[in-house]
């Protein structure tokens, strides 16, 4: 009898708890659309208390600014957002091409797809690019490669609406403030009668068209190059490359200068004199030891001019000599390896399919958590990384050369999980 009655009385716990975490569970499932309801109505607040008045004082109309938010709800979807009363949160875990292995970056399959790309629509748009490079100077597989970067010269689609996403992101991302003035000049371009609202595709990041332009940028470069009357990054190919042409005059690109090319770097040359801030003249490069991979000699115009060392994956990958142009492409994407992907590019579809001629080691592959717990050490030793942001910079490249030159450590200039496990 007693063991029937405890097993009864288990049986009825059992069932008791049950019940308690199903009805535990049915409120929950009630309170998820409340809370997005919640959210919905926050954000509809939002756009007719916060945005609007702003955007009435920078003279946007009513009817543009409810022809861009009609039915327009924050996308929960996109990343980075910030649930209105809570507080952002860090992954403890991130992947990217900017502290994965750098030679990842460049899959032959990946780099294969732009070069061949450009060359085809070299070809095909040779009277335009010739045109625009007369204009602006800047060479037209140069456009070509970026044009492929970004949107496979035009075929990736922009699923987005501009204004679901710069919306839910000013309302309630980690960068509000920035998105805040990406909406406004959105609003702007509608108001100018620039392109209309249904135009207004984007990336999930709010990139317009197929030079992939935030909306002030689309403001301050976009050009009308066809001569229809108004700029069209979305679907005219001349508008498109001159586009891309006067954003990159406007950061410096300097007529008849190449972006760099691939040398090898002896020994006794420290891969810590790399950087933007520690140019010298191609003559003095050369004078340390530093020569192309293709044997020829820098052009004497060149050897006059200032050159900066690139060293991506420090001693673990190629080396390069980079001209000012260069650091005008990282305007466009800030990653070196970003830059050094496009110039690369280029060349290979004005000269054809030359690999890079040192290869990539197999360093990286670390996570941005690790590559941020380094560089907070070194600034704790005195060392300027740039900031602790696990991405290794050149600042941080140099200054892990740095320190492991004074450690009696051979100088990789390139993060590696021992080196995290030293410097902890």
């Amino acid at each position: 009898m007693s063991g029937t009655t405890e097993r009864g009385a288990t049986e009825r716990k059992h069932s008791n708890l049950s019940l308690s975490l199903f009805a535990a569970l049915f409120i929950f499932l009630l309170a998820l659309p409340t809370r997005a309801a919640s959210v919905d109505d926050q954000f509809r607040s939002w756009l007719q208390s916060d945005l609007w008045p702003e955007a009435k004082a920078k003279g946007i109309s009513r009817k543009t600014f409810d022809e861009a938010f009609i039915g327009v709800k924050p996308n929960l979807k996109l990343p980075d957002l910030v649930m209105p009363g809570e507080k952002p949160t860090t992954p403890e875990k991130q992947h990217q091409a900017e502290f994965g292995p750098p030679g990842a970056y460049f899959a032959e399959k990946t780099v294969r797809a732009v070069t061949a790309g450009g060359r085809t629509r070299d070809s095909a748009n040779a009277r335009v690019l010739g045109l625009i490079e007369k204009r602006y100077g800047v060479p037209g597989e140069v456009l070509l490669a970026i044009w492929g970067r970004e949107t496979g010269f035009g075929a990736a689609k922009m699923p987005y609406d501009a204004f679901e996403v710069l919306g839910t992101k000013a309302f309630m991302s980690t960068r509000k403030d920035f998105f805040r003035t990406e909406v406004l000049a959105a609003l702007e371009i509608v108001e100018r009668g620039l392109a209309p609202v249904n135009a207004m595709k984007s990336s999930w990041a709010g990139a317009l068209g197929q030079p992939q332009f935030m909306p002030t940028s689309f403001l301050k470069h976009a050009v009308d190059f066809d001569g229809d009357g108004r700029p069209d990054i979305w679907n005219s190919t001349p508008d498109v490359l001159a586009s891309i042409a006067n954003y990159l005059v406007h950061y410096g690109w300097v007529r008849g200068r190449g972006w760099g090319t691939e040398v090898i770097v002896p020994a006794k040359v420290s891969c810590s004199l790399e950087g933007p801030d520690q140019g010298k003249k191609i003559a003095d490069w050369v004078a340390m030891g530093i020569r192309r991979t293709d044997n020829k000699a820098f052009q004497a115009s060149e050897l006059k001019a200032e050159g900066f060392l690139l060293m991506p994956a420090g001693r673990s990958g190629p080396a390069f000599i980079v001209t000012p142009n260069f650091y005008v492409l990282k305007q466009y994407n800030t990653s070196d390896l970003y830059a050094l992907f496009i110039g690369h590019a280029a060349d290979r579809i004005a000269r054809g399919d030359a690999t890079f001629t040192a290869s990539w080691g197999p360093v990286g592959d670390l996570h941005r958590s690790d590559i941020a717990a380094l560089q907070r050490a070194l600034e704790a030793k005195g060392y300027d990384v740039g900031s602790a942001d696990g991405l290794p910079g050149f600042k941080t490249r140099r200054s892990i050369g740095d320190w492991q030159a004074k450690n009696a450590r051979a100088a990789t200039c390139f993060p590696d999980a021992a080196l995290v496990t030293a410097l902890k």
